[in-house]
């Protein structure tokens, strides 16, 4: 049995499948159902939780990262804004997050979840990438006193408990980003594709650079196409991504670019956009 094709236009009432599936996962999180969470993913799914950090592959790994860093703790996802692109959801979150101990923290993200879909129906998540930026993550728990210090007191042996410490070393890779470099050209490409200037934005790309339309390989004027007018919020540096959410006259989108060095500069850049809608609440 094999999915769907990428390449087909998601209707309405898949892309709603596809969201009720999606949402499985956070209402699985707030009645802290271990299982019902688990078996949401596929039995070879990775999960990147804050992309960066290394990934957790397959039901062992990502088990053990449910018991790290979700189970312990009360997480509700306050929704902007989702995406459905061919068989993607791209979610615009903030995370509202109690830790053991009473610490508080707000985080805002962007999670794309590349589904498994068979018949139109949503089967699975294959993969779960989450940008969230883990040093304002630590800020903000430092920033609440000695409830943070409680909560890191805890969090630091049942992370070397769980996942020893080759994962607590995983984890920690999730500090190393791009710098302040990156974010400034990706405002810069992000203005070239508002103006519609795909040579000023193809200048910003290494020779080699991945171009993406959703789950469609594309060229910097399809890119160009879609983002043309568009102004961009909520900038994240996750690892070497930074993702940023756009609206336009073609609707919104957000845009995710990868780098390599300040000399190579963007080595990816995947824009989606497609049914996205408000919640009920905008």
């Amino acid at each position: 049995m094999t999915d769907d094709s990428h390449d087909m236009p998601t209707s309405a009432a898949t892309a709603a499948a596809l969201l009720a599936f999606v949402e499985r996962s956070p209402a699985a999180v707030a009645a802290r159902d271990r299982t019902a969470w688990l078996t949401l993913f596929a039995d070879d799914a990775q999960v990147a939780d804050p992309v960066g950090a290394r990934p957790h592959v397959g039901s062992t790994q990502i088990g053990r990262f449910y018991d790290t860093f979700v189970g312990p703790n009360q997480i509700e996802f306050e929704v902007g804004r989702d995406l459905v692109c061919g068989t993607t959801v791209i979610r615009d979150v903030t995370l509202h997050t109690r830790m053991w101990g009473g610490a508080e923290l707000r985080v805002p993200a962007f999670l794309r979840y590349e589904l498994s879909v068979v018949a139109g129906e949503p089967r699975s998540i294959r993969r779960l990438y989450a940008y969230w930026e883990l040093p304002a993550m630590l800020v903000q728990l430092r920033e609440t006193g000695p409830r943070g210090a409680l909560a890191a007191a805890v969090l630091a042996p049942n992370l070397l408990g769980r996942q020893g410490v080759g994962g607590a070393v995983g984890f920690v890779r999730g500090l190393d980003r791009v710098g302040g470099w990156a974010k400034a050209d990706a405002a810069g490409f992000a203005g070239a594709l508002r103006r519609g200037d795909p040579a000023a934005a193809a200048g910003m790309l290494a020779p080699d650079a991945a171009l993406w339309t959703g789950e469609t390989p594309g060229s910097i004027e399809d890119v160009v196409a879609v983002a043309l007018g568009a102004g961009w919020s909520k900038m994240i540096v996750a690892g070497r991504t930074v993702s940023m959410a756009l609206a336009g006259p073609r609707g919104p989108a957000v845009l995710l670019l990868t780098f390599g060095s300040r000399r190579t500069g963007i080595t990816g850049c995947r824009l989606y956009s497609a049914t996205g809608r408000p919640r009920a609440a905008d």
